[in-house]
């Protein structure tokens, strides 16, 4: 059987949301648009996300649960599913990193990893 997790991609964009951030406060602002796509013949299920945000001061923090904005999605071949969540740093530059885990139809669970991206405010980085 080919390696499930290679047949997941994960495509990321990521936005600085400048009008609900404040900067003098410390509070930046990013959504993040996920588009996940099942390039494989194997149908599978994302059954949980794991997170690690890091700040521009190195603080990591953890988010893990449940599926993504509350569902579960199931992806056939070829089908994908887009969503967009958010994410606070007290700092203008930061990453995140992680990884989903998925189940087939016949109860295999595979972990697909996130690469690390960038959370950056204009002008945070030269």
């Amino acid at each position: 059987m080919a390696n499930l997790s290679s047949t997941i991609s994960i495509e990321v964009d990521v936005n600085y949301l400048a009008h609900q951030s404040i900067p003098e406060k410390e509070h930046f602002l990013f959504a993040y648009t996920i588009t996940i796509t099942n390039n494989g013949e194997v149908p599978a299920k994302l059954l949980t996300r794991h997170w690690n945000i890091t700040n521009g001061n190195g603080d990591v923090s953890s988010v893990s649960g449940p599926g993504v904005v509350g569902k579960q999605p199931h992806l056939s071949s070829g089908e994908h599913f887009t969503y967009t969540s958010s994410a606070v740093l007290e700092t203008a530059v930061g990453s995140m990193h992680g990884h989903y885990s998925f189940q087939t139809e016949n109860g295999n669970v595979f972990d697909v990893d996130i690469p690390a991206f960038r959370l950056a405010s204009p002008n945070a980085l030269h």
